[in-house]
C-alpha cells in the first residue's frame, strides 16, 4: 500500500452551511450590482464597461468554484492543476484577439 502522507487535504469546515449562505448573499449582491450597472451604463459602449463586467464575472466564478464546488478545501496541487491550464487558455484567447485586431488593421 502506498504512503499518501505527503498529500495535504484540508477538511471541510464544520460551519459549511453558514459559509454557503454567506456566499449566496455575496453572489446575490454582486448580481444586483451587475444588473444595476448594466442598466446605468446601457448607452455607454466601452472597453472599461466590458472589463468591469468581466471582472465581476470572475469574482462571482471564484465564489462559486471555491465554496459551492469545494475547491477552496482541496489540496493545493489539485487547485493548481485545474487553475493553471485555464489561465493558459484565457491568455491564448487574449493573444488571438490581439493578433486578429492587428491583422484586421493591416488589411
Amino acid at each position: 500500500m502506498e504512503n499518501h502522507e505527503h498529500l495535504e487535504h484540508t477538511e471541510t469546515p464544520k460551519d459549511m452551511k453558514s459559509k454557503i449562505w454567506k456566499t449566496f448573499w455575496i453572489l446575490t449582491a454582486l448580481t444586483i450590482i451587475d444588473i444595476g450597472l448594466y442598466f446605468v451604463l446601457l448607452e455607454n459602449h466601452s472597453l472599461a464597461k466590458n472589463a468591469l463586467f468581466i471582472l465581476l464575472g470572475i469574482v462571482k466564478a471564484y465564489y462559486i468554484v471555491s465554496i459551492f464546488m469545494h475547491m477552496k478545501f482541496e489540496a493545493k496541487w489539485l487547485v493548481n492543476f485545474i487553475i493553471y491550464p485555464m489561465l493558459f487558455v484565457v491568455f491564448l484567447i487574449a493573444l488571438m484577439l490581439i493578433e486578429s485586431t492587428f491583422t484586421a488593421s493591416i488589411r
